[in-house]
């Protein structure tokens, strides 16, 4: 005999009001048990098993003494309170144990080489404007917030980086590395992209060389009203030594001087807009190859020694958007479908 068995069978009432209690006890605690996995009358028995006999019939006669109605009302609150509580405890901590970090994926530990730099530019709002004393109060801080305010761009820069066409590889200096046909042809072709895409260009910088010359004038012809300017900065080099370690040898120095002149160019033309600009600007460069690639690494954020893993094909486009936040977007890489399959070279 079970011991719910036993306390019931002490216990003299008859047994239709030993029944209505079974059912009203079972009733009500298969609510909670809902949230415990376990069977109703597992639990009430569970529960029985805490009680004395004398507590049973104290239990019983009241039972009977009160009106089935109001303690309906009464256990259903409290069973009803207890069931509420369980629900939120097994609820917040299913929350807990699926906490989303981002908005891609959960609990994910970013690698030491994918962590962005948001300050990257050093123009950053909060390292343009004066930290907070400790001792600040509300006036101080509300003159904070707005110096923040002043120093925080709203709009977008858009670069947009050009390779030169073709260009006659055995002459053996400058002077003779002149655009080929084809080359000119490639120049021609971006130049109509450029002027399809319906753009208000703020202005055209180009390399000092004469195949990034050349490529600018032809492309000037379709954008006449584009303002020109000429950056030495530009040339072609070797910015880094790439890795793996392929291509041509070159000695140390053409890295140690290249190197630093690319990347000056970078930080010269790669940064957020300046707080008092008003709308968005777009910048044409036009330049080489391996400045580039390395503008792009740069840019990205990516280890810079991997420019060479990148092939750009001539008069292609490379779009690049540095937004306010100083986010950055590469939109185009190396766009070359303007120009007929035939005219498509990269070397």
């Amino acid at each position: 005999m079970s011991h719910t068995t036993k306390l019931f069978s002490n216990i003299v009432v008859s047994e239709n009001i030993k029944q209505n209690v079974r059912c009203f006890f079972l009733r009500r605690f298969s609510v909670f048990s809902c949230f415990l996995s376990i069977s109703p009358i597992s639990l009430f028995k569970y529960y029985l098993s805490y009680l004395s006999v004398h507590h049973c019939e104290c239990l019983i006669k009241q039972l009977m003494m009160t009106s089935w109605s109001r303690l309906q009302k009464i256990t259903t609150v409290l069973f009803g309170a207890v069931g509420g509580a369980s629900a939120y405890y097994f609820y917040t901590r299913k929350q807990e144990t699926n906490t989303v970090f981002n908005s891609w994926t959960t609990n994910f530990q970013v690698s030491q080489c994918g962590k962005w730099d948001s300050n990257w530019d050093h123009r950053d709002p909060a390292s343009l404007v004066k930290p907070l004393k400790k001792d600040s109060d509300t006036t101080d801080e509300n003159k904070h917030n707005e110096k923040l305010e002043k120093a925080t761009p709203k709009v977008i820069r858009h670069l947009i980086l050009i390779r030169h066409g073709q260009y006659n590889q055995s002459g053996e200096s400058d002077s003779k590395h002149y655009l080929t046909e084809i080359g000119r042809k490639q120049a021609a072709f971006t130049g109509d992209r450029l002027k399809a895409l319906q753009i208000n260009w703020d202005k055209m910088i180009k390399s000092t060389l004469l195949r990034a010359q050349e490529t600018g004038s032809i492309i000037s012809t379709s954008l006449p009203q584009v303002p020109v300017e000429n950056c030495s900065l530009l040339e072609e080099g070797a910015p880094i030594p790439p890795e793996p370690p392929i291509g041509h040898w070159k000695p140390e120095y053409y890295f140690f001087q290249d190197g630093a002149r690319i990347e000056t160019a970078f930080r010269k033309y790669f940064h957020r807009a300046l707080p008092e600009q008003t709308k968005d600007s777009y910048t044409l460069l036009v330049c080489h190859a391996n400045v580039i690639r390395y503008f792009v690494c740069r840019a990205l954020q990516f280890p810079p020694e991997a420019w060479l893993r990148i092939s750009l094909n001539h008069a292609s486009i490379t779009w690049i958007s540095i937004l306010p936040s100083g986010r950055v977007l590469l939109r185009g890489l190396g766009d070359s479908g303007h120009i007929p399959p035939e005219y498509v070279t990269c070397r």
